[in-house]
């Protein structure tokens, strides 16, 4: 099991446990992370699970596929580090990473 953390918009975290493999999308819908709505289910077909991977993280990430960084485009206040969290798979490497979730999804 990896430790994610996932930080609100007020500085509020909580961290959540999950298995290798699953998506964090996944952990965040299985926790009930507040702002990650996850409308498509993880299909890749809406920006509603979008979050903004910690900076020091960033690098420990594959690059984003050509769909998720069109779709990244129309998340709310995108930035570099916006990601969509139905495209992360969790391995041991990102044990311990952190997601800021933004203000509101589109």
């Amino acid at each position: 099991m990896q430790t994610l953390i996932f930080v609100q918009p007020d500085g509020q975290r909580q961290q959540v446990q999950v298995q290798n493999g699953k998506t964090v999308m996944e952990a965040a819908r299985d926790n009930a992370i507040q702002g990650i709505q996850a409308e498509c289910g993880g299909e890749c077909a809406c920006c509603t699970c979008h979050c903004y991977v910690d900076p020091e993280w960033a690098s420990s990430l594959n690059p984003k596929s050509a769909a998720e960084a069109g779709l990244v485009e129309f998340a709310w206040e995108p930035n570099e580090n916006s990601r969509l969290t139905c495209q992360i798979i969790v391995t041991d490497k990102l044990n311990g990473l952190i997601f800021h979730v933004p203000a509101q999804q589109l």
